[in-house]
């Protein structure tokens, strides 16, 4: 699966409005349940909210992977969201963060949720995939920039 399929337009948002992460944690689950057509939010809520409590998910300069698993997906799926302004997010390094990956996988699918988590780290080492998914001023364009990086790295491999 890749993050390609993953992060489609309808599962990007553009201007989140949120000004600290308990507000991007909700505004991130009400789009999802719009664009999935799901009434889970309680459950992506406490999903990722568990997950959280662990350790912050905030661990790349101006970038956050909430992440969490529930039975109301039944495969991985994910919503990206991103803020012009920034998010306190209590991130590990203390900035606010931009680009929100939420990543949302069934209780017994952990080896595809590690291998999704484990390519869009390997995407985030490139400084220039932040800077240009930051940039975009629609979710066609962030996803078309989601797709070119990942074939950037498909080429690598």
């Amino acid at each position: 699966m890749l993050l390609s399929e993953i992060f489609e337009p309808e599962y990007i948002k553009i201007g989140l409005e949120a000004e600290d992460k308990d507000e991007a944690f909700e505004e991130l689950a009400d789009a999802f349940c719009q664009a999935a057509r799901l009434n889970a939010r309680e459950d992506i809520l406490g999903a990722i909210r568990e997950r959280e409590r662990k350790m912050s998910t905030g661990i790349h300069k101006g970038i956050a992977v909430p992440h969490g698993k529930t039975s109301v997906v039944d495969k991985v799926r994910g919503f990206l969201g991103i803020s012009k302004r920034g998010i306190d997010y209590d991130a590990l390094d203390g900035e606010p963060v931009y680009l929100l990956f939420m990543i949302l996988a069934p209780p017994a699918d952990t080896e595809r949720h590690l291998r999704i988590l484990k390519r869009l780290a390997e995407m985030l080492q490139n400084p220039q995939f932040f800077t240009d998914l930051a940039a975009q001023a629609d979710s066609s364009s962030a996803a078309a920039v989601i797709k070119k990086y990942e074939n950037i790295l498909t080429a690598i491999d």
